[in-house]
């Protein structure tokens, strides 16, 4: 009987070498991902401030979370610029997709431009825009120049209409992001599904609003999940376009965690907010990764 022969170094070098290499970014990201978000659910039910504690206080932080009108009013600021945000957002994205759709000239030009906001951070973009939106040196300026002295766009500064700003910002950025998503769908529709509607006598309005944007749901699921991500997560735009203010009026649970964690030493309550914001999120991606899932099953 032959014997099998051992395995050669290169064979083991082969094997292990990729489980070697990943072993690090594993490690990281278990410490320094995972084992954070245990440690904050945990400074969550103790009553920590300046400095941790494990003294176990229940839900404490938690009344006294939802007995804040801060935490109040910054889920208010989250649930408007959440839902203007991210409905603005499909709606312009998916117009600007069927506009490329068209096969129109300079395609390739208009495209780079759309998408190029999406290569800034949200921190150039909110400064970008707090100088377009000063009353003193950007829009309202420009026009009165131009002799218009009775124009006034002051929505930066007045606390009833400065979270609109921060949906105009939102949207410019991430727009040109969701026509990419909008504008892939529509190249992969099945050309003779459009044929066979065009054979039938249909529009090219009817064929898109009866055909091709119900094909594209899965599109709109993902985009819908992304864009809800962002504005939960919305911090470094609103500091860099507002700072929170005037006042609070800007304020979202982002701002209210790091400021009571790290600027008024109430590290319970930042804690308790950042738990549920990270609960936000996972009630957004899990039916995400459900219907993901679900789809590759019954592939």
């Amino acid at each position: 009987m032959l014997q099998s022969s051992k395995p050669s170094f290169s064979d083991r070098l082969e094997h292990w070498l990729p489980r070697i290499v990943m072993s690090p970014t594993m490690l990281i990201t278990i410490v320094f991902f995972y084992g954070f978000i245990i440690w904050t659910t945990v400074l969550s039910f103790t009553n920590s401030r300046m400095l941790p504690t494990y003294e176990f206080a229940g839900l404490m932080q938690y009344e006294k979370l939802f007995l804040n009108d801060r935490w109040i009013g910054a889920l208010s600021n989250l649930a408007i610029f959440g839902v203007l945000f991210v409905f603005i957002c499909l709606a312009i994205g998916l117009f600007l997709a069927i506009l490329l759709d068209q096969k129109i000239r300079a395609e390739g030009f208009l495209r780079t431009i759309y998408l190029y906001p999406m290569a800034l951070s949200f921190i150039v973009t909110g400064t970008v825009w707090k100088w377009l939106l000063n009353p003193t040196v950007g829009l309202e300026k420009y026009v009165h120049t131009l002799g218009f002295e009775g124009f006034t766009f002051d929505w930066l500064v007045n606390p009833d209409m400065a979270i609109y700003t921060v949906v105009i910002a939102g949207v410019w950025q991430s727009s040109g992001f969701v026509m990419a998503l909008f504008l892939a769908g529509l190249r992969g529709v099945d050309s003779s599904i459009i044929k066979a509607a065009q054979i039938d006598g249909a529009s090219l309005t009817t064929i898109y609003l009866r055909v091709i944007i119900p094909s594209l749901r899965p599109v709109f699921f993902s985009a819908f999940i992304m864009l809800t991500h962002i504005a939960i997560k919305s911090f470094d735009l609103v500091m860099a376009l507002t700072g929170g203010g005037p006042g609070n009026s800007t304020d979202v649970p982002a701002i209210f965690m790091y400021q009571f964690s790290f600027s008024r030493s109430q590290i319970g309550i930042g804690a308790a907010s950042a738990v549920i914001m990270l609960m936000g999120v996972i009630a957004i991606l899990v039916p995400y990764l459900y219907s993901e899932l679900r789809v590759k099953k019954d592939d």
